[in-house]
C-alpha cells in the first residue's frame, strides 16, 4: 500500500485587468505567483497563465467564454485547486468553485496558507491564526443564506442561514479576542528582551528586503548561523537575531526579518507589525535586493512602501545590497558592479559565493562607528525619570551634581537620542 499522500494538482491564474489602477507587469507577477504556489508543501503546479480582462466581472471575475475555456483545461489536466493571483470576492469564489468543480484560493488565502506552514515561534503562530481568522470573517457572506454550506476548519456547528453567519462571526470575534490576549503576553516578553538588548551597547543591524532576495543567505554568511535559506518565497517568517563581531569593527546584533511582498494581505501587515518592529529598533537598515530579478525595481519600491508604513524614516542610516550577481551574465554583472561602485551606500555582491562581501562589512562597521556620538545634558532634580532611563540604557559616561541638578555626558545612538526626546 502506498502511504505517500498524493500532491494536489494546482493551476495558477494571474488576472491582468486593464481597468486596474495598480496593474503589475503580468509576466513577473505570474512567475511570483507560481513560486508562491511552489512554496506550499503538497502542491504540484500543473500549469499557470495570464488571463487578460478588460474589467473584472462582479459575479464570476471572468467572462462566460473564458470560464468555459479554462474549465475544459482544468478537466484535461485533472486540476483540483485553482490559485488566483489577486483578490477574489466570496461570491466570485463560490460561483467559480461551482462552475469548475475545483477549490479556489486567492492570493491572500495562498499567502496565509504559506505563513501558517512556515511560522515557527509562538508569536508567529498566533499572528498567522489571527490573520487567518480576520480573513475568514470577511468570507462570511449573506449569499449563503439559502445554500447548504461547506464548513471550514473552525469546528462550528449548525445549519445554514443568516443566524448561522452571525453565530460564526461572533465565534470568530471571541477567538480573535483570546488570541489577541495571548499575543499581547508574547509581545510583552519580546519587549522585555528588547529592553535587555538596549542595555547592551551593541548596535542593531536589520536585514530587510523582498521575499527570496537572499536575506537569510546573507545572514548565514555573516553569522555562520544555519537559518533556513532556500530558494523559496517566505523561507523565513520569524525574525532571527545573532551577535556578530565585524572585522575591525564593533560587535553588532544582526536581525533577519520576514520577507516583504507586494499586495501583502492587510490582515498580515497588521498581524506581522510586531515582527517587523525589530526594524524600528535598528540602528542601521540593510536593504537586500535580488538584482537578477526582472522586477527588482518594482520589488524595491514595494519594500520602501512597507518601510514607510512602519514609520521608518529616511533619517535612519541605510545601505543597499544588490545580491545574486552570480546569476547575471558577465556583461550585466560588470554593468551592475560599475553602477553600484558609483554610490557609497550600494554594494553588488553574491551572498551565495561570498564575492563582494568585504566592502559591505567595512561600510557596516564605518556606519556604526559613527552611529554613536557624545552629548552633554543638564537635568533638574525633578527629572529623575529621564536620569534613570539614561542609566538603564547604559549611555552615561560621566555625571556631576550641581546646585541645580545634574550635568551628564552621554554617548549614544541617534535612536536613543530620539527615544530620550520622546520621554
Amino acid at each position: 500500500m502506498d502511504h505517500e499522500t498524493e500532491a494536489t494538482r494546482a493551476w495558477v491564474l494571474h488576472p491582468d485587468i486593464k481597468s486596474d489602477a495598480d496593474r503589475r507587469d503580468p509576466g513577473p507577477a505570474l512567475e511570483e505567483a507560481v513560486a508562491l504556489a511552489a512554496a506550499l508543501p503538497g502542491l504540484e503546479v500543473a500549469g499557470g497563465e495570464v488571463v487578460r480582462l478588460p474589467r473584472a466581472q462582479p459575479g464570476h471575475l471572468f467572462g462566460s467564454g473564458k470560464i468555459e475555456e479554462l474549465g475544459a483545461r482544468f478537466e484535461a489536466n485533472e486540476v483540483e485547486l485553482v490559485l488566483i493571483d489577486g483578490p477574489v470576492s466570496p461570491v466570485q469564489q463560490r460561483n467559480l468553485e461551482k462552475d469548475w468543480g475545483v477549490k479556489i484560493l486567492d492570493r491572500t488565502g495562498l499567502i496565509l496558507e504559506i505563513f501558517s506552514d512556515r511560522a515557527r515561534t509562538r508569536e508567529g503562530v498566533l499572528q498567522v491564526e489571527m490573520a487567518a481568522l480576520s480573513y475568514q470573517r470577511t468570507r462570511l457572506v449573506r449569499a449563503w443564506t439559502h445554500l447548504e454550506r461547506q464548513r471550514g476548519g473552525l469546528g462550528f456547528v449548525g445549519g445554514p442561514g443568516e443566524t448561522q453567519i452571525e453565530a460564526d462571526r461572533r465565534a470568530i470575534d471571541d477567538q480573535l479576542v483570546r488570541l489577541r490576549r495571548q499575543l499581547d503576553k508574547v509581545v510583552k516578553t519580546r519587549e522585555l528582551h528588547r529592553k535587555a538588548r538596549a542595555k547592551v551597547p551593541y548596535p542593531i543591524v536589520a536585514l530587510v528586503g523582498y521575499t527570496n532576495a537572499g536575506k537569510s543567505t546573507l545572514f548565514n554568511r555573516l553569522t555562520g548561523a544555519e537559518v533556513m535559506a532556500k530558494d523559496m518565497l517566505f523561507a523565513t517568517l520569524d525574525p532571527t537575531m545573532r551577535r556578530v563581531q565585524l572585522p575591525d569593527g564593533p560587535e553588532v546584533i544582526l536581525s533577519d526579518t520576514v520577507g516583504f511582498i507586494s499586495d501583502l494581505p492587510t490582515e498580515l501587515v497588521a498581524a506581522f507589525r510586531a515582527t517587523l518592529e525589530e526594524v524600528l529598533a535598528a540602528d542601521l537598515i540593510v536593504h537586500v535586493r535580488d538584482i537578477s530579478h526582472a522586477g527588482t525595481e518594482e520589488q524595491a519600491r514595494d519594500v520602501e512602501t512597507i518601510l514607510a508604513s512602519l514609520g521608518v524614516t529616511d533619517a535612519r542610516p541605510r545601505l543597499e545590497v544588490w545580491n545574486k550577481i552570480d546569476q547575471l551574465d558577465p556583461a550585466e554583472r560588470e554593468a551592475v558592479q560599475a553602477r553600484a561602485a558609483r554610490s557609497d551606500t550600494t554594494f553588488a555582491l553574491s551572498a551565495q559565493t561570498g564575492e563582494g562581501m568585504e566592502p559591505l562589512l567595512v561600510a557596516i562597521a564605518q556606519t556604526l562607528q559613527g552611529a554613536r556620538h557624545e552629548t552633554r545634558l543638564h537635568l533638574g532634580f525633578s527629572e529623575g525619570r529621564k536620569r534613570a532611563w539614561l542609566f538603564a540604557q547604559d549611555v552615561v559616561q560621566e555625571e556631576q551634581q550641581t546646585e541645580e541638578g545634574f550635568d551628564l555626558t552621554v554617548y549614544w545612538t541617534a535612536r536613543q537620542e530620539a527615544q530620550y526626546g520622546a520621554l
